[in-house]
């Protein structure tokens, strides 16, 4: 980052569609899916999640059979209303009008349409004709971290605020009957959510975005993928995940931390994409990190599932409300995604 101006993360908003209990979804909908498989029902109970939230519950309608057309249809029903709520919440708490945003970055892998949710949100939320926009799809439940960075870089290079929404609906894409694991896991695990936040030059109490980094290792490209199909977008999901991220956690966020003269025991908050409750203790064990602090993305996964892009957002708001967080605490995000790809941000309380 420029050692003039800052960008600080000062207003987080959210919208969530309607929640639905863990367990109803196992009785009322994914038994029968699966076959009644009691290996299906132990990856359902030992998910970490509780609750998640859907724009369409399968309790409710089942999309199992329907097209990719029909998909994209729902999500231009129901993407720009969710995004419309999520950003001016987001505004809002950090006191800005839609008159001041230079830049709206939009991160999403569940839907696509041109004119595209940016140009959408753009009209809805009336602002100016001028304002940048940027679209990040495809990368998965990374994505609000690189995202985060470029807003960040347009905000220190024009000093102007900027406007992340990461908005999922992964209830879209509910595949057909299959016995694959790999699907039984991750239909246990995705849920659907809007979160904006808006990053401003300056200063004012919030998170300074002081530094970013990542690493891929593409030789492991197989084991998390994100496929268009004729039914909707197919995850993969390997068991090996936790494994490969084994290899790479440790380096990458000592690389992030001491050039910034810290150790992970400076760091006083952790927000931590739960990809899943294997991959959070992967990351507390290679990082030799105490269970309490991962308990907030701990909360994150039971309250609300895996919510691809926007879940990390969701990890640092809880973290914020609930941290007991102080000025010029240090705060580390960690988000995992295809590549397979680890992305690491460094924050500081203002």
């Amino acid at each position: 980052m420029s050692q003039g101006v800052t960008a600080v993360l000062t207003g987080i908003g959210t919208a969530l569609p309607p929640v639905t209990d863990q367990r109803a979804l196992w009785d009322g909908y994914f038994r029968d899916h699966f076959a009644g498989g009691r290996a299906a029902e132990r990856i359902f109970t030992g998910a970490g999640v509780v609750r998640r939230h859907a724009v369409v519950s399968p309790l409710d309608q089942d999309l199992s059979g329907w097209s990719t057309q029909e998909r994209m249809e729902l999500y231009d029903r129901y993407a720009p209303p969710l995004g419309h709520r999520a950003v001016t919440g987001a505004l809002a708490a950090a006191g800005l009008d839609p008159a001041d945003v230079g830049q709206l970055v939009v991160a999403s892998c569940t839907g696509y349409a041109a004119p595209g949710l940016d140009v959408r949100l753009a009209a809805s939320l009336d602002l100016a004709a001028d304002t940048q926009r940027l679209l990040v799809g495809h990368m998965g439940c990374y994505a609000a971290l690189p995202a985060l960075a470029g807003a960040g870089d347009f905000v220190t290079a024009r000093g102007r605020p900027s406007v992340l929404l990461c908005l999922e609906l992964t209830s879209l894409h509910l595949q057909p009957p299959t016995p694959d694991v790999q699907q039984v896991v991750s239909h246990a695990l995705f849920s659907d959510a809007a979160v904006a936040v808006v990053l401003r030059p300056g200063g004012g109490p919030g998170l300074e975005l002081v530094d970013t980094t990542a690493v891929t290792d593409p030789t492991t490209a197989d084991h998390m993928t994100w496929a268009v199909t004729d039914r909707g977008f197919r995850m993969t999901l390997s068991p090996r995940v936790p494994d490969v991220l084994a290899k790479h956690v440790h380096a990458t966020v000592e690389n992030l931390l001491v050039r910034h003269g810290l150790t992970t025991r400076d760091v006083r908050g952790w927000a931590v994409h739960p990809g899943g409750p294997r991959i959070l203790d992967t990351v507390r064990d290679v990082l030799d990190l105490p269970a309490e602090v991962l308990r907030h993305s701990r909360h994150v996964l039971r309250e609300h599932g895996n919510c691809s892009s926007a879940t990390v957002l969701l990890v640092l708001d809880d973290l914020l409300t609930t941290g007991g967080l102080r000025a010029g605490d240090p705060v580390l995000a960690m988000a995992f995604g295809p590549g397979l790809t680890l992305y690491t941000a460094l924050l500081r309380v203002t």
